[in-house]
């Protein structure tokens, strides 16, 4: 692939089902790999009626990020897929990272998982493309370079500062790593030493790690970058400014293969909530604000600052679409940073089953970018 200039990654895209978010972030606490939702969570309930495919359970996994809107509204109770799913019970995990999410799934200890596309690209070539399949999008944009502005004045001077991500090999990562190479800036993938520090840590802990001085900046979803902003922070750099129409993966929902094959009605209920409740959110944005508020509370315990949230979910859209074509780019933004080696993703989705909820509801459908089976 050739070199691109920093200023604009560019690539074919598919312009349609991006719908703008107006809707409330979520606080940055979660759950980590293996732990379990409180009782008053999204977990452990049906919403009644016949068990789709005669299936008791389905466990999904997701993270209190803006950028997890879609199963944030529509998991909790009355939610569109939550109804879908009818008397099959909803258990649920909440995760701070994609490789958490991917580990989860390859273990067998969720079912689906919404998560962002490195870690979906890495669990499926390490997997020798046998244990997942990606069979939706759901949010684009909403990633942020934020620094301190006392300690960095431009793009120009990120050399010799500290840089934080949510984890190595997570979707920020990868961004900020490529990012940094374009600019000649050295670092080691795995260990993020080099002429920039690159440090991992959970997207809870960044924005008190910021405020204490021991980071200069930080690559990262919503809401921690406004978080970050809120404690003095500076946004330097929207991801959507390296991104053709501001429009690229951040979220997408991925499926065990073995869970595709043996329960396909129960991931088409799944899909067919996803899809209304993407339609809802982008038609009832105050609504959706109370949603977002409730999974709030339900999840990690209290609301974000009122000017956060407003900050935060400007940077996002929902979208059914899963921006194929941008999977691709992130592939080789990976494979530059050094983190992954030339990956063959033909086969990594599987549309049809969202294809088909699409048409259902008069939609058209959506493209794989040439990387289904």
């Amino acid at each position: 692939m050739a070199t691109r200039p920093l200023s604009r990654f560019r690539f074919s895209l598919r312009r349609r089902l991006l719908i703008p978010l107006a809707v409330l972030p979520l606080a940055l606490t979660a759950c980590g790999y293996g732990s379990q939702a409180s009782d008053d969570s999204a977990d452990g309930k049906a919403a009644g009626g016949e068990k789709v495919g005669g299936l008791d359970e389905v466990r999904i996994g997701y993270f209190p990020n803006v950028t997890h809107a879609t199963p944030l509204v529509g998991l909790g109770e009355g939610g569109r897929i939550a109804e879908e799913l009818g008397g099959t019970k909803v258990s649920t995990q909440v995760f701070n990272a994609g490789p958490s999410a991917i580990e989860a799934l390859n273990a067998k200890a969720v079912d689906m998982t919404w998560v962002g596309p490195s870690p979906s690209i890495n669990g499926y070539v390490k997997s020798g493309g046998k244990n997942l399949r990606i069979v939706s999008g759901a949010t684009s944009g909403g990633a942020s370079l934020v620094v301190d502005p006392k300690k960095i004045s431009s793009l120009d001077d990120l050399e010799g500062k500290k840089i934080a991500t949510p984890q190595l090999g997570n979707t920020q990562d990868v961004a900020l790593l490529d990012y940094l190479r374009r600019k000649g800036i050295d670092v080691k993938a795995e260990t993020g030493e080099g002429d920039t520090q690159v440090l991992r840590q959970d997207n809870k802990e960044i924005p008190t790690t910021f405020q204490q001085g021991g980071i200069d900046g930080a690559w990262v979803p919503e809401p921690t970058a406004s978080s970050v902003v809120e404690r003095g922070g500076k946004v330097l750099l929207d991801e959507r400014k390296l991104w053709e129409d501001g429009q690229f993966v951040v979220t997408n929902l991925v499926v065990r293969q073995d869970f595709l094959e043996r329960h396909p009605e129960v991931v088409e209920a799944v899909l067919r909530g996803s899809v209304r409740t993407n339609a809802w959110i982008g038609k009832n944005p105050g609504k959706a604000k109370e949603r977002i508020n409730s999974a709030l509370e339900r999840d990690a315990g209290k609301p974000l600052p009122k000017k956060v949230l407003a900050s935060a979910f400007e940077k996002i859209d929902v979208t059914d679409d899963p921006l194929a074509s941008t999977l691709r780019d992130q592939a080789d933004h990976a494979v530059r940073a050094g983190l992954l080696k030339k990956p063959d993703l033909k086969g990594i989705y599987e549309l049809g089953p969202l294809n088909k909820v699409l048409k259902s509801e008069g939609a058209e459908p959506v493209d794989d970018a040439g990387l289904g089976n």
